[in-house]
């Protein structure tokens, strides 16, 4: 029972270990940016309202 335990944390580490390679270097290589006005978000609010489409109230 204990290598089994032993087994299944050393397969965790390495998992993680290769999760945070493969996410470092996506995170270096891609860079989110909005190259045109019309990929912006568009709101579908007024932008005058005082409650903000139900965002104000909890």
């Amino acid at each position: 029972m204990k290598n089994i335990v032993r087994a299944f944390v050393a397969v965790l580490v390495l998992t993680g270990a290769a999760a945070t390679t493969q996410t470092s270097s996506a995170a270096a290589k891609s860079k989110v940016a909005a190259t045109r006005v019309s990929m912006l978000p568009i709101p579908s609010c007024a932008p005058n309202d005082p409650n903000a489409c139900g965002m104000g109230t909890r």
